[in-house]
């Protein structure tokens, strides 16, 4: 899924910072900027994470909560990852829940990439990935985030 030839935060020692991903990004760090903005009014928390099979560091977005009997959990709701000038955002929903989101209230675009989107790994998994490098997709995203939040809670 990940072309490693343009991913960048490569170095184990150097957690990513702002500086460092708008050094990556160039001007699609607007979009990185906005997307930052909006997470905590989404309930997520973004924490970066060294990935040692990509030597890279990628970030992941959870989202904490807590269950009807009290049980406090974390779910994973997306992995970030930063090119040489755009990053990805990865939202991996399991495939019994593809016609689910096939409902949601997202563009045509969109709807495509969850259609086209194949399953990957051991599990019936499948991941929705935007390529970002302006802030149009972003509706999209945080639509799709709200869903995940609901699946399987």
């Amino acid at each position: 899924m990940i072309k490693n030839e343009n991913l960048r935060l490569k170095e184990s020692a150097i957690t990513p910072t702002c500086h460092i991903v708008e050094q990556a990004l160039g001007n699609s760090y607007v979009a990185y900027e906005a997307f930052q903005k909006a997470l905590p009014s989404q309930e997520i928390v973004q924490e970066w994470q060294w990935y040692t099979p990509y030597k890279a560091w990628f970030a992941k977005g959870q989202y904490n909560y807590t269950t009807p009997r009290g049980t406090k959990k974390v779910k994973t709701l997306y992995w970030l990852y930063v090119f040489d000038g755009y990053f990805d955002v990865a939202i991996w929903f399991k495939e019994k829940n593809r016609e689910e989101i096939l409902k949601a209230n997202v563009s045509e675009a969109t709807i495509g990439r969850i259609t086209s989107a194949e399953t990957m790994g051991k599990l019936p998994t499948f991941p929705v990935v935007f390529k970002l490098t302006e802030t149009e997709p972003l509706a999209d995203i945080y639509t799709l985030l709200e869903y995940k939040k609901r699946l399987e809670k």
